[in-house]
């Protein structure tokens, strides 16, 4: 399965909600706003980085781009538009909104 969120992790409890349901082998992509919890040292990286103990995580290259973000975590990848289709194609695809 892979799931998608695009909401902050720091306005909007999308990205906890997520990691509740999201099994061992599930695939993790943040895009739009999402890609700032693939920020390393913030108050929400332990989510991430303990979801990467059993998931492949990644995040949108254009969208970590557009809002100026460096220093990712380690460990998630970051992808672009055609992984991104590639993800999905095969993928089952979950969108948490």
């Amino acid at each position: 399965m892979l799931h998608t969120v695009n909401k902050s992790p720091f306005g909007n409890d999308t990205l906890e909600s997520c990691l509740r349901f999201i099994l061992p082998g599930d695939v993790l992509l943040l895009l739009e706003d999402g890609v700032y919890a693939a920020k390393e040292a913030t108050s929400k990286s332990n989510m991430i980085e303990k979801v990467l103990k059993n998931n492949e995580v990644f995040a949108l290259s254009a969208d970590i781009k557009a809002r100026g973000l460096n220093q990712l975590i380690s460990g998630v990848q970051v992808t672009d538009y055609n992984g991104f289709v590639e993800l999905v194609e095969k993928h089952k695809t979950h969108a948490w909104l």
